[in-house]
């Protein structure tokens, strides 16, 4: 006799998600001039370790393992990573501005270039877990962006990270806001 089974769905409708973002402006995306050594800092920024691509790798991967059975958290995280991507999007353009290449590999002070690697990744199977290593990653980016801002003497280009840090801080309090719900 041949079983039968119903085909298994996920019934978490993610229309209508938007980016989870402060309530600013981004200032305008420009840099003084041209600058390598500032776009390979923000390369770093852009696919290094503790970098955005890492962060959007990491949240799309929780997003999928929480979407079928924790659908308002998956949401939440769906929108953090929407975040992040504008993030990326916003530091490529100024690494081609500063007159680097956007092609993920962070160059490193030494002159080495490392490519992206999902072992950058932090992926534990429990939600408590989860949240916190997403909590780790976001105050591991904040001071990462202002320790690049104390090396970067471009206004302009301090200011798009200025205001990115506002938004990692946001995620922060949502993402503590998800962990006091969580245990």
């Amino acid at each position: 006799m041949q079983e039968t089974t119903t085909p298994r769905t996920n019934s978490c409708d993610f229309a209508g998600i938007r980016p989870a973002m402060a309530d600013l402006p981004y200032p305008p995306i420009r840099a003084k001039e041209k600058n390598t050594v500032y776009a390979s800092l923000l390369s770093i920024d852009y696919c290094g370790s503790v970098s955005e691509f890492s962060a959007i790798a990491q949240y799309i991967n929780n997003e999928n393992r929480l979407s079928c059975q924790h659908c308002s958290l998956a949401k939440t995280i769906l929108g953090i990573a929407m975040a992040e991507m504008m993030h990326l999007q916003k530091l490529g353009e100024l690494i081609h501005l500063l007159g680097g290449n956007v092609d993920f590999a962070a160059k490193q002070p030494n002159g080495r270039m490392r490519l992206w690697t999902p072992e950058y990744l932090t992926l534990p199977e429990q939600i408590g877990k989860m949240i916190v290593a997403d909590i780790e990653a976001e105050q591991s980016a904040i001071n990462q962006y202002r320790m690049h801002m104390k090396m970067i003497r471009d206004t302009d280009v301090n200011a798009v990270l200025a205001r990115i840090i506002k938004d990692e801080e946001y995620h922060l309090l949502l993402l503590h806001s998800l962990k006091d719900a969580a245990f």
